[in-house]
């Protein structure tokens, strides 16, 4: 039988000789120059774009302004709103309608323009009833008084904030038929824990919230923002001086707990009675004076890796283990 051979058989081969990259006939000394080699000398190089301009003082002033986009906001004027420093800004559906509900006075209204949002309507017809003046505007002028927060297309400007006094306080109570509940903020610095902290304040029954007049976190769009509206129904009081309203409240027989990392557990505390719970700074915790005038502390046991929680939320625990003991 005849064998068929492969067609990719050793026999197609031409020679033994094993195959190489370059031909033998192309030697070093007949190779071309490679392309940078034909610039020429470093000092024979024309000189690059930039070293025609001249010394660095020798050029004209860049005029930085013209090559500015125009800003975002440019025409806007908070004196065309009436808005001063004075002046309260509420952002979002949630905080304006409890502003609404609570009876705060409200100077304007500001809502985006052509929306069909259900909500906004509510609010749009609850405002009408209260006879505030109403503006349909565009989303821009929404932004430029929302500041970055985020509006969701409303904005209310408001008077000042209504902040309450002591007495305000122990009335709430009073009108509810309980001891007194009372948050103390020692100096907070954040606003977004501020609205945080009085949100969890609220809905764990506590009748206000104390706050020093210097060197804390004031009430402003994002505080109220973040309290989800509940500044509206909780009374506010701004003191000068926090260890001399602890005394007096001491004298009204109220026991002052401190939160501590060194105190007892939490759970083990007694919450009832007339009381007062004074949650402290962010970095620095509560301060050694007023720590001093404090009847007991409490603390949240740790055991994970992170060393201690954020004031609003290691407040929203204790605050719900007080309601727990007081409601139950």
């Amino acid at each position: 039988m005849k064998k068929i051979s492969n067609s990719r058989s050793n026999s197609s081969k031409t020679s033994d000789k094993p195959r190489s990259k370059k031909s033998d006939n192309a030697s070093k000394g007949d190779k071309k120059p490679r392309q940078f080699e034909e610039r020429g000398a470093k000092d024979d190089k024309k000189p690059r774009k930039f070293d025609s301009r001249g010394p660095k003082e020798d050029r004209g002033p860049r005029r930085f302004d013209d090559r500015k986009p125009p800003r975002k906001h440019e025409g806007f004027n908070r004196e065309d709103d009436g808005v001063t420093e004075e002046t309260f800004i509420v952002v979002g559906k949630n905080p304006v309608m409890e502003a609404l509900r609570s009876g705060q006075e409200i100077d304007k209204l500001l809502i985006l323009k052509d929306n069909t949002d259900h909500v906004l309507k509510k609010i749009t017809d609850m405002a009408k009833k209260q006879n505030i003046i109403i503006h349909s505007v565009e989303k821009a002028r929404l932004e430029y008084l929302a500041d970055g927060q985020v509006h969701q297309g409303i904005v209310a400007l408001m008077a000042p904030f209504p902040y309450s006094n002591l007495q305000d306080i122990l009335n709430h109570a009073k009108a509810k038929g309980r001891d007194p509940f009372i948050v103390i903020l020692d100096h907070l610095t954040d606003p977004h824990n501020l609205g945080a902290i009085i949100r969890s304040a609220n809905i764990c029954g506590a009748d206000g919230v104390i706050i020093p007049n210097r060197r804390s976190a004031s009430l402003t769009a994002v505080s109220v923002k973040a309290s989800s509206g509940a500044v509206s129904h909780t009374p506010i009081v701004k003191v000068t001086n926090l260890s001399q309203t602890i005394d007096e409240l001491k004298k009204k027989g109220f026991w002052i707990m401190s939160t501590d990392m060194k105190g007892n557990p939490y759970y083990k505390a007694d919450y009832k009675g007339s009381l007062a719970i004074v949650i402290g700074n962010e970095g620095t915790g509560i301060s050694e004076k007023v720590k001093k005038q404090c009847d007991f502390s409490v603390s949240i046991p740790i055991h994970g890796e992170i060393e201690s929680f954020n004031a609003s939320a290691a407040a929203a625990i204790i605050f719900a283990e007080a309601a727990k003991q007081r409601f139950q």
